[in-house]
């Protein structure tokens, strides 16, 4: 099995995921190349201009030009038809700004592609992660990385990294080009780049420490509001408004405090910045108007020198903000290597695709959730025969729903945690999709995407026609239901099916299950938000469509699981007794205990029925189901 991280390091996962756009990066390279060539020579230009064109001095002119202005009539000729260099001038900033428009349209290109490959491999890596996995991290914090940090990496390679080159290039040329006209210039200049680079260092290690918490705030924040826009029906039937607003008031004001924090950390940084460059500004001018008066430098040179101390201020400026930058970008490559470094489920070698029609058998299986001290299942073991029906009864926490969990290999066993057989095959020998193909599950909270009715029976099975939706709903007893709606199947069911009763989300989940026609059948409390009535309609029309599948019920009702072939009852994670109903019964135990309180309160239902003149008292309709 597949141990050792992914993407090791930062520089990996990025590497892994620019493969696509290292095309687009790299023309962008070269066009800030040729932008900054052109920016650096404009200065050169108008110092010529200044010193041999205007004052006259043919000394200055480049020994490589000498030629080309004598054609012009040499530099008084040029002094004549000062347009020429103007127009020059426009040339070469025209030049420029094409070549920068190169490089931010290759950027964004490149960019783009990059954070599409990342969402892409992100959600198709999500996907395959373990159910332990997703229950453990909380849904909005994982859309945070997916959305934000990515945001984030984008921005930090689109904005700061691709510039990098160019600000190596500015810094090492501009230094180059003030010493050929003053070394002690210069050298102030580039005095100041260790200053920066040294402070921006220091900065470096708060701003990622505070930019992670800001981070994990604004995960804990989303996973807040996603939690409550997915739970508004239950918020408000409970009445939490104000409890819910004053929870998500007091998580925003606690990421507001670590976003100030960081501001401040950040305002303090730039205004360092701020006062470094001025300094440097102030110096280079000031020394070199001394130098010009002196006669040390030409005015020209001056004007080429305060030209390219300009433009080294942006860059200078630029190599802080990228290292205040990498701080964040640290935190969300961190975050979103976090994911991609999750360990995904894994077949084993060689994984098995047998036939799942013959006996589901668990055998001694023991099971302790992750981070749980004491196990929920111990020592569990029963036999599910080939085409039959068992009933699965317990109460809340003994194990029932787990079992479940456990034969759909949502949560792996231990070494000695037993086996879950199908057919006389291990499960972990099976591969996962093969085994959840094959194996239908109706929980008794389903999740209902937000699309039509029609969409959310047919999603378990692509390229279901209408026929076999129908038909589907007919077994689940929904197809009354979905003919009154206005707009019948196409009718959409909005986010997690919250236009729907809970008695209408099972039964669809219900036909979600039987349109699949899987050799292997559970219910898992499905039919609990469902009428006694309803639900012995749907048992029956299941008992004939589904005569050869293998069926396992969980019900809390005596009546859904009186008809099964056997019923396993589970006490405190063990298998209590287990038997037809009759032989339950007669034995006197747990279920013959539970059958008689459900018969007592059935009873004193019916009398309160007729005192209440034919409605049922018990929350439901007659015909229908529990009111949700």
């Amino acid at each position: 099995m597949k141990t050792r991280e992914q993407f090791p390091t930062k520089r990996s996962m990025l590497l892994h995921f620019l493969r696509g756009s290292k095309k687009y990066f790299a023309v962008c390279l070269g066009a800030v190349l040729l932008a900054t060539f052109f920016d650096l020579i404009r200065p050169k230009i108008i110092s010529f201009t200044v010193d041999a064109v205007i004052g006259g001095d043919a000394a200055q002119v480049p020994a490589a030009f000498t030629g080309l202005v004598e054609r012009f009539g040499g530099t008084a000729g040029l002094a004549a038809k000062l347009w020429i260099v103007a127009l020059l001038v426009v040339a070469v900033a025209l030049l420029g700004a094409f070549f920068r428009f190169l490089f931010r349209l290759f950027n964004s290109k490149g960019s783009e592609t990059f954070v599409e490959s990342v969402r892409n491999g992100l959600f198709r890596h999500i996907e395959h992660l373990p159910y332990a996995w997703q229950q453990e991290n909380q849904t909005g914090d994982i859309i945070q990385r997916c959305t934000s940090d990515v945001e984030t990496i984008k921005r930090f390679l689109s904005e700061q990294l691709t510039n990098m080159m160019r600000i190596v290039i500015m810094i090492v040329m501009s230094l180059w080009f003030m010493s050929g006209i003053s070394g002690l210039l210069a050298l102030l200049s580039g005095l100041f780049i260790p200053v920066i680079v040294t402070y921006s260092m220091f900065f470096h290690t708060h701003i990622s420490r505070d930019f992670r918490e800001v981070d994990e705030q604004e995960g804990v924040l989303s996973s807040i509001a996603q939690e409550n826009l997915t739970g508004v029906r239950v918020v408000r039937a409970f009445g939490r408004e104000r409890y819910e607003r004053e929870r998500f008031e007091a998580q925003n004001d606690v990421y507001s405090n670590a976003w100030i924090r960081l501001s401040r950390l950040l305002s303090a940084f730039w205004s360092i910045g701020d006062v470094i460059s001025g300094l440097q500004v102030l110096t280079v001018v000031a020394v070199g108007a001394v130098l010009a008066v002196r006669g040390t430098i030409t005015p020209g040179e001056y004007i080429a020198v305060v030209s390219y101390n300009s433009m080294l201020v942006w860059p200078v400026r630029g190599l802080g903000r990228v290292i205040s930058e990498m701080s964040k970008a640290g935190v969300s490559i961190d975050r979103v290597r976090y994911i991609m470094n999750s360990q995904t489920e894994q077949d084993p070698e060689d994984a098995k695709r047998p036939p799942m029609d013959g006996d589901v058998t668990f055998e001694h299986v023991s099971f302790t959730y992750p981070g749980d001290a004491a196990p929920v299942l111990k020592d569990v073991s029963f036999t599910v025969k080939r085409g039959t029906t068992v009933g699965i009864l317990g109460g809340t926490g003994s194990g029932k729903s787990t079992l479940m969990y456990l034969l759909a290999g949502l949560y792996p066993l231990a070494e000695d945690g037993g086996h879950i057989r199908v057919g006389g095959v291990d499960i972990a020998d099976i591969a996962k999709d093969h085994l959840r193909e094959n194996v239908g599950l109706a929980l008794q909270e389903p999740f209902l995407f937000s699309r039509s009715l029609a969409e959310n029976i047919g999603i378990a099975k692509p390229g279901a026609d209408m026929k076999s939706i129908r038909k589907a709903s007919r077994i689940a007893s929904l197809e009354d239901t979905a003919d009154r709606f206005a707009k019948g199947y196409q009718t959409p069911v909005g986010e997690r099916g919250v236009t729907l009763s809970g008695g209408q989300k099972q039964r669809t989940s219900i036909a979600q299950m039987v349109i699949r026609e899987t050799p292997i059948k559970v219910f898992d409390d499905a039919l609990s938000a469902v009428d006694t009535e309803t639900d012995a309609k749907i048992r029956q029309a299941l008992l004939e469509e589904s005569k050869d599948s293998t069926v396992i019920i969980i019900s809390h009702r005596i009546t859904t699981l009186m008809h099964a072939d056997n019923i396993v009852v589970l006490n405190d994670g063990c298998v209590a007794e287990q038997g037809t109903h009759d032989e339950l019964r007669a034995a006197g135990g747990i279920y013959a205990q539970i059958c008689a309180i459900q018969a007592s309160g059935m009873e004193d239902a019916a009398d309160r029925e007729k005192t209440a003149g034919g409605q049922p008292a018990d929350g439901t309709r007659k015909g229908g189901e529990q009111d949700a």
